[in-house]
């Protein structure tokens, strides 16, 4: 029997958690609802999520700091779902580590098709995931969904280490904007998407250089994309 998403659904309106709930049980899935940041990490630690559902404005914790603490704990997916729907709001959301960004009101069946997709995408096993992808002092390991520089493991988001495996299966070719969203969301490229691409890159590029800030690891293409520098004694491809 297929094992049930267990979905966390936090907003400290509890009329609107309680219908995300309800929208979510209705599609088969477990889900429940809490009003509040702190409320949020103390359910997290006691049990393991699927994918979360997070409000922006809440008092105390509000839905940023918590993406953020998320993010320390477990490498789940984060949708937002917010009425704040300034762009500037939104690229906060993705540079802290959410999947997906929703706006208030939203669309039931929109929500749960995106929730759906998120899930999906995670519990999707790829036919190559036994194979280990190197470009230079870069590996990425696909079964094990690590990735390292010169040895050190990349603390990576689901989509920052799917972004860095399109690249590394390219390496020294570049991929276009349009293919590494397609291929990291697995949704219709559009002009918003080049914005989450180039946000999600830019925190690639960080996490690189904080380890070895000697090199542009990830390069620019003008008007084609973006490429994985190879190197000395670079596989350039697929490992044993």
């Amino acid at each position: 029997m297929e094992k049930r998403a267990h979905i966390l659904v936090v907003d400290d309106e509890q009329a609107i958690a309680d219908l995300v709930v309800n929208l979510l049980v209705a599609e088969g899935m477990d889900a429940l609802a809490c009003y509040s940041g702190q409320a949020a990490l103390e359910q997290l630690a006691r049990s393991p999520f699927d994918l979360a559902i997070v409000d922006i404005m809440m008092p105390g914790i509000d839905g940023f700091e918590l993406c953020v603490r998320i993010r320390q704990l477990c490498d789940i997916p984060v949708i937002f779902l917010s009425a704040k729907d300034e762009e500037a709001d939104q690229v906060v959301g993705f540079t802290l580590g959410a999947e997906d960004y929703v706006t208030k009101p939203f669309r039931p069946r929109e929500l749960v098709a995106r929730v759906k997709a998120r899930l999906r995408r995670r519990q999707d096993a790829s036919p190559a995931s036994s194979t280990l992808l190197r470009a230079g002092a870069i590996e990425v390991d696909l079964r094990t969904h690590l990735a390292t520089l010169h040895g050190e493991p990349l603390h990576l988001t689901p989509k920052e280490f799917a972004i860095l495996a399109l690249l590394a299966q390219s390496v020294g070719s570049p991929v276009s904007a349009a293919d590494l969203f397609e291929g990291a969301w697995h949704e219709r490229f559009d002009d918003a998407a080049a914005n989450t691409v180039m946000v999600h890159i830019r925190r690639l590029r960080k996490k690189l250089a904080a380890i070895d800030a000697s090199t542009a690891f990830i390069e620019t293409a003008w008007g084609v994309g973006y490429k994985l520098r190879g190197g000395p004694g670079s596989d350039n491809g697929y490992g044993a």
